[in-house]
This record gives structure tokens, C-alpha cells and sequence, in this order.
């Protein structure tokens, strides 16, 4: 057999060479394959988003690597790729909850950051009242509670080691969590930051969310005018799996937060 083999090498050229092209066009499936599992799971599962700002101090820092469940408030043309206009409104979700964190399209047409992804706490419903009085969220005309807690000290980057007063906010529905101011009160008419602090009474339109930054004085979100369409939604912050100072490369891993790592979103 092998004399036989050795007297006709073309005839063991072919089989060789169908073995090959075999093995090549497996690569490729598994590749496809990888690549439309993957889709699929960004799509309808779980996308992974990084913070690139501190406007949602304390809650999350920059540097931070979270999971966003795409399921939670069901799917728009903006779960797709590239936010393929293929159908209209939401489907299969359920409505966001007051305090929910939520990555969303940015919705500000003409604005350079319009279709931008950006990630805030949903404060205000359809429906409700909003407004911020000398630095006091109102909710439907009652003042939201919130309780001054210890200083928050700034872990790393620009603000490293600098303390600011934090407070836990808690919403008309329960929802607690953590807010930081870093300017104090301010009680002026003029500036952003004092516009911010004592802005006028807005009304949720229906099918639109109120949305705001831990960072209160350091956050552009609904205080500037704009609520967020449910059809921007893309999707419900749920946890950490990475972090590291802005920094920082990502190879020097005495610089993780591994306290961070897996922690929940609240």
C-alpha cells in the first residue's frame, strides 16, 4: 500500500488536499458560529457596557465593566445592531421601576452626543411631576427623603482622596440608594449647577422617563430639559464583572478593584 502511495503521489494529493479545505471550512463554521451565538446573547441577553464618566458616582466609577440585561424592559429597534430600524415601540418587556439603572440611547436630536449610549437612575415615571428645589428632588410636590450619611472619599483619578457629602435618597416606592454632592448648596439663579438645583416643575410625558446621576453636580441628564422615550431604552444595569482605575492598563492587575468585581447594581 505505501509502495503503491509512493509511485502515485498525485493520486494522495487530492485526499490531502480535501482533508485541508475540510478542516478550513470547519474553522470557518465554529467562527460563524461563535460570532451568531455572541450576537445573539449582546442582542437578547446580556451586553457588556464600560462608565467612561463619573456622572453616576457612587454608585459606579469610571472604570467600571458592567452587564446590562437587555430582556428586562423587553427589545426596540435599539437592542439591535447598529439600531436597526426594523419595528417600531417595545416588545415582550416590562415597564422600568423608579430607581432602576438604566443605559439608553441619548435622545437629544442635533446634539453630538445624540445616539450615544449613557447610563443614569430612572427617577421619574409617565405621568409624574418632577422638580429640584435648592438641591432637593420633588416628586409629585413632596419632597424626596434622603438621609446624610458619611462622607464619600474618592477612591482614585482626578478628585483622588477628596471627600464630598453623600446621602442615601430614598424614593416614593422604597427604592433606596447612595447620591453624592460635591459643590454644596448653592442657592443662586444663574450657572448650570444652580439652574440644576432650582429648576422648574417638569411633567413626564407618557411613555418617557425622568432620569438623573448619582453625581448630582456632576451629571447632564432630565434637569436640562429631556426625558428619555421607552423606545431609547436599551436595557437594565445589573452588575459589575470588571474594574479598574481610568488610569490604569488593563495588564497591571495590582491596580483592580476586585472588591468590585461581581457586585450588584442598586
Amino acid at each position: 500500500m505505501d509502495s503503491e502511495n509512493a509511485d502515485n503521489p498525485k493520486k494522495a494529493e487530492p485526499k490531502g488536499f480535501r482533508a485541508k479545505l475540510a478542516g478550513v471550512i470547519e474553522l470557518i463554521r465554529t467562527v460563524v458560529y461563535a460570532i451568531v451565538i455572541a450576537v445573539c446573547i449582546r442582542t437578547f441577553a446580556y451586553e457588556p457596557f464600560s462608565i467612561p464618566s463619573g456622572s453616576m458616582i457612587p454608585t459606579l466609577l469610571i472604570g467600571d465593566y458592567l452587564f446590562v440585561s437587555k430582556f428586562s424592559y423587553g427589545y426596540s429597534r435599539h437592542s439591535l445592531p447598529f439600531s436597526l430600524p426594523l419595528f417600531e415601540g417595545r416588545v415582550l418587556g416590562t415597564s422600568p421601576k423608579r430607581g432602576d439603572v438604566a443605559v439608553f440611547k441619548f435622545p437629544v436630536q442635533g446634539n453630538s452626543n445624540y445616539g450615544k449610549d449613557y447610563i443614569k437612575r430612572i427617577i421619574g415615571l409617565p405621568g409624574d411631576r418632577v422638580q429640584v428645589l435648592r438641591g432637593f428632588l420633588h416628586i409629585n410636590g413632596k419632597p424626596v427623603r434622603r438621609l446624610k450619611i458619611e462622607d464619600f472619599k474618592f477612591p482614585d483619578g482626578f478628585y483622588s482622596g477628596d471627600r464630598v457629602a453623600q446621602y442615601i435618597e430614598t424614593l416614593p416606592n422604597g427604592s433606596r440608594h447612595r447620591l453624592i454632592e460635591m459643590f454644596g448648596d448653592r442657592l443662586g439663579d444663574d450657572g448650570d449647577r444652580a439652574n440644576y438645583d432650582n429648576t422648574r416643575e417638569w411633567l413626564v410625558p407618557a411613555n418617557h422617563y425622568f432620569v438623573m446621576g448619582d453625581n448630582r453636580d456632576n451629571s447632564s441628564d432630565s434637569r436640562a430639559g429631556w426625558t428619555v422615550p421607552v423606545e431609547n431604552l436599551v436595557g437594565r444595569a445589573e452588575f459589575l464583572f470588571f474594574s479598574k482605575p481610568a488610569e490604569s492598563w488593563i495588564f497591571e492587575i495590582w491596580n483592580w478593584r476586585f472588591s468590585r468585581v461581581f457586585h450588584g447594581i442598586e
